[in-house]
């Protein structure tokens, strides 16, 4: 289904976040003839649905009643296909799907590239853009990253489109982006679809859409590289131990072996999509500026590196984040919401390093039981009450020399709005004594 096809269309939509929010305004601008008028809500949130007018808004019970009264019900990503309201109104007739989706169908997928994966993606994303940008070529740059995917229905068809998809949206796409480009798989979102192998599933399905021409899988993870034979065309192959090499010799300002694979990754991603990357690699990377939140060195205090990590939100990431720094003393502050993560590696890890871990609520205190059984010392894994407890702790025990690492290894939706939200408030806790 084609955002165009909606024109006179009795619409209804579940949630009032961006992606909604975008939909909303092109329905207004382009389609006169279609209308909102169902709101669905988890909880009511009136501020949030201005933009909707005289739309009905519902909630609870009332949800799968109302929306099966529509013609189309477009969800945004973070309600989830499995939602027993969402199969009632499939099974009245009533198609469902997504902004993104209704976006990727009116572009036929054409000079998309679709980076998906659990880690890696937005940077990803953000570094196939800047190359693009430094080769002469610009590209947009859209999805979970930079615009909401319909706010591209300006765009020349033949610009090229940089797009972060998230499992959520993959779900249930019925057309793929040109390029798929998946950067890792690891256990994730189990919350959201049911069980990790319907997660993997659920993401793997984007190889295997209607209007996918190549993919760019890593070369590193053995469950991407079996993949490629579900393509029907390209497939490419990024994160070989020479490219590396070469990349970890050339002296790129990029900090961790796993941007060393996301910057692999946006090369081969380009290239896929026919964008030849600049020659001077060093050169177009001076003024990349790396995402908020993600391996961020805040402060620098008494010889104390105070670093916001707070977009990790798997052990995976934390793994990374501690890869890092690996000559440097650690403290790391972790934990957030439970997905059931497993903390086995990462207790490890930090058994290894000979760090200090301090756990915040919710995870932290699994975190440090899987610590002090790989061998950290009770006084080295420590439970805090709260973040601001944490940042306390950690800066009594940092010595000169030490990294403070805010890498949670967990969602922040227990205690924060988002991620966003817990980097900032750790950065908020630091002035007290930063001088």
């Amino acid at each position: 289904m084609r955002f165009s096809e909606l024109e006179g269309a009795r619409i209804g939509v579940w949630g009032a976040g961006r992606e909604i929010a975008s939909f909303a305004r092109q329905l207004g601008r382009r389609l006169p003839g279609a209308g909102i008028e169902v709101v669905a809500l988890d909880a009511p949130a009136v501020g949030r649905i201005a933009s909707f007018d005289c739309a009905r808004v519902v909630t609870g019970e009332e949800i799968a009643p109302a929306l099966s009264t529509c013609e189309v019900v477009v969800r945004s990503p973070g309600v989830s296909v499995y939602r027993a309201e969402l199969e009632a109104v499939k099974a009245a007739g009533v198609p469902v799907t997504t902004a993104t989706a209704l976006w990727l169908a009116e572009r036929q997928g054409r000079r998309v590239l679709g980076v998906t994966g659990t880690k890696g993606k937005s940077t990803t994303a953000a570094l196939a853009a800047h190359l693009a940008g430094r080769a002469g070529v610009e590209a947009s740059l859209a999805g979970n990253i930079g615009v909401p995917a319909l706010d591209l229905l300006d765009d020349d068809p033949g610009k090229p489109a940089i797009v972060e998809l998230s499992s959520y949206q993959i779900a249930d796409l019925e057309l793929g982006p040109e390029v798929a480009l998946v950067t890792n798989l690891y256990r994730e979102h189990v919350d959201w679809h049911r069980s990790e192998r319907a997660y993997r599933a659920d993401k793997l399905r984007i190889l295997e859409l209607p209007g996918v021409e190549a993919a760019v899988l890593n070369a590193s993870d053995p469950e991407l590289a079996g993949a490629g034979a579900r393509v029907r065309g390209r497939v490419t192959l990024f994160g070989a131990a020479e490219d590396l090499d070469r990349l970890r010799e050339s002296g790129l300002p990029l900090k961790g072996e796993h941007n060393l694979l996301n910057l692999c990754a946006a090369l081969a991603g380009l290239e896929a999509l026919g964008i030849q990357p600049p020659e001077d690699i060093l050169t177009a990377l001076a003024d990349f500026a790396g995402l908020p939140h993600r391996l961020q060195e805040v402060a620098h205090v008494d010889g104390v590196t105070w670093v916001d990590d707070s977009i990790s939100t798997t052990p995976e990431s934390a793994l990374a984040a501690l890869a890092s720094y690996p000559d440097r003393d650690l403290v790391l502050i972790a934990g957030g919401q439970d997905r059931e993560q497993d903390y086995s590696g990462l207790g490890r890890a930090l058994a290894e390093r000979g760090a200090t871990v301090i756990g915040i609520p919710t995870t932290g205190a699994r975190l440090i039981e899987a610590s002090r059984a790989a061998g950290v010392p009770p006084e080295r894994a420590l439970d805090a009450s709260d973040l601001r407890a944490a940042v306390e702790m950690a800066r009594e025990r940092a010595g000169r020399g030490t990294v403070v690492l805010l890498s949670p290894a967990a969602p922040s939706y227990d205690h924060f709005e988002n991620f966003e939200a817990r980097g900032a408030r750790f950065r908020a806790l630091l002035p007290d004594w930063v001088m």
